[in-house]
């Protein structure tokens, strides 16, 4: 059997166990930010020495049509009211042909920080397209 790449449509997106339809997932990605030293004993023409330094992780974009009643995320955006920001765990999941889960993205402690609404226009036939950005405090990756 040949070994193929796996396609991009076929994910879910999982969180306090429930399973949450999104139409478009971004922002998984993560960068590590080189630490340059150079002492006054390198000659002039010689490059900084370069050692790995801090993780830094981008922020995760989730989008989804928009149903009736349904407003958890905005609800999740807004902290319904409360001061503290509720902080939730999450997990990707890439699916292969036969929904099982081939690598598994594991985002820790994210929150929303922007929520956006579905841009409206009267000569459209679009679907309305909600967005919400999540700050995370990172994410492990798992192969199945």
């Amino acid at each position: 059997m040949a070994n193929y790449p796996i396609p991009v449509f076929h994910y879910k997106v999982s969180w306090n166990n429930q399973d949450i339809g999104f139409s478009d997932v971004s922002g998984l990605s993560q960068e590590i930010t080189p630490i340059e030293y150079r002492d006054g004993l390198m000659s002039a023409t010689t490059v900084s020495l370069k050692r790995p330094g801090m993780k830094k992780v981008t922020n995760i974009s989730l989008k989804r049509g928009i149903v009736e009643k349904n407003n958890d995320l905005f609800s999740w955006f807004n902290n319904n009211g409360a001061p503290n920001v509720e902080r939730r765990d999450l997990t990707i999941s890439l699916l292969n042909d036969e929904g099982n889960p081939v690598m598994v993205w594991t985002i820790v402690q994210a929150f929303p920080i922007k929520c956006d609404g579905p841009g409206l226009k009267a000569t459209g036939n679009d679907i309305a397209i909600e967005s919400i950005d999540l700050a995370h405090e990172g994410f492990s990756i798992k192969t199945v």
